[in-house]
């Protein structure tokens, strides 16, 4: 994967803009980040949560926008508090934001206690197991960090139980109990008038305030938008961050993130009649002209986006007009029909738009069948990446 630094950053003997077309010159695929659009997201979010903390989750390689410029950015921001779903996530967010906090989700295995020290990171403790490992550790070693207690109010996937953490509460009370974090997680945010986002509110609202001089945290990107009953102490966005509509049930507030392109490696004629695409799915109806793009589902692209006779699939911006995919994503490739396009406006090399130019995060995850997470994370390791934006001037690339 080449990582090609803003063409605001000097320093070769090209011009920047120069160095960065050349360094793309034999790229198949671009992805591009705003940085400053990650951050103007943020500082969004925040300003939506005042005065509860915003912190940031940057797990997944910050949703596949890549962890260490966006953390980097986001620091340099004000962000002070971030989580990560690994150990190894967290050793790349400490080395970008060296004075943070880091939660790491994943929690606590045995004999790695070490390894959170070493980092400074404070692991998210969701069972009793973990806590007590946890205890001995501090104990023997002598360390004094801290943790989050995760309590399970309604996702049954990962926390203690509610009676299980109000049997914590004397701990608490005792005042050295090494705990800087009481939190659960929302399984219908997204969905406002769900009666569940009720119910656990009032069952972590019970339990939090138990938890006395804890920092509590509910919500994560969608929950923010639930309202300040739901905001406490600190809130956890995540997909919000990078774009994706924390409410799917009105416009999205967040700005675009990421844009996606990749190179035309091909031009061709079939006749009316020839099929296209494994499958023989998608017929011509007409003399077509195809654009034969070097993305497929190995890139990220996933192959439910293809058409077929029956159904139009996703849809890509050639020359700024958008154009439907004829047949099925490949591995590597995909065809695009570009019988509408003057043929003097699409060209062998060319660069197509996959994601921007209108087309979002989100509408591509509704032709996947999916959300907007599994299509950032899975954007694939062969596009270069190209950084952008005041935030990212000094970021690492």
């Amino acid at each position: 994967m080449n990582v090609i630094s803003d063409p605001k950053v000097t320093g070769t003997v090209l011009s920047p803009e120069a160095n960065q077309a050349a360094a793309l010159a034999d790229a198949n695929g671009v992805l591009t980040v705003d940085l400053d659009a990650i951050v103007a997201n943020w500082r969004k979010l925040e300003k939506t949560a005042v005065p509860a903390e915003c912190a940031a989750v940057v797990k997944a390689n910050a949703y596949g926008c890549g962890a260490d410029p966006v953390a980097r950015a986001l620091a340099r921001a004000g962000c002070k508090t971030f989580f990560v779903a690994t150990l190894e996530e967290a050793r790349t967010i400490r080395t970008a934001a060296p004075s943070s906090a880091i939660y790491v989700l994943g929690g606590l295995f045995q004999n790695c206690g070490d390894a959170y020290a070493k980092i400074d990171a404070r692991p998210v403790i969701g069972d009793l197991n973990e806590l007590a490992e946890w205890d001995v550790f501090c104990r023997r070693s002598g360390w004094h960090g801290s943790a989050a207690i995760h309590i399970d109010t309604g996702m049954h996937r990962l926390g203690l139980t509610v009676t299980e953490a109000e049997g914590l509460v004397p701990r608490i009370n005792s005042g050295s109990h090494g705990i800087s974090l009481v939190m659960s997680h929302l399984v219908c945010a997204e969905s406002l008038h769900h009666a569940l986002n009720a119910r656990q509110l009032a069952s972590f609202r019970a339990i939090a305030s138990l938890f006395t001089g804890v920092t509590a945290s509910l919500s994560n990107s969608s929950g923010i938008f639930l309202g300040p009953h739901f905001q406490f102490d600190l809130v956890r966005p995540g997909a919000a961050l990078y774009g994706i509509n924390p409410t799917p049930e009105a416009d999205n507030p967040m700005q675009p993130v990421v844009d996606l392109k990749a190179r035309i490696v091909q031009l061709r004629t079939i006749e009316k009649g020839d099929t296209v695409g494994y499958g023989a799915t998608w017929t011509a109806r007409r003399p077509t002209r195809l654009a034969i793009v070097s993305a497929g589902y190995a890139d990220g692209y996933f192959r439910a986006g293809g058409s077929s006779d029956g159904t139009r699939g996703a849809d890509v911006i050639v020359a700024g007009k958008r154009c439907p995919i004829a047949g099925r994503i490949s591995m590597d490739l995909m065809a695009v029909d570009v019988t509408d396009l003057e043929k003097s406006a699409v060209r062998r090399g060319q660069m197509v738009t996959l994601i921007g130019e209108g087309i979002t995060v989100d509408e591509l995850a509704h032709h996947f069948g999916t959300i907007g997470y599994e299509v950032l994370t899975n954007l694939g390791s062969r596009y270069a990446r190209v950084y952008k934006g005041e935030a990212g001037a000094s970021a690492k690339t």
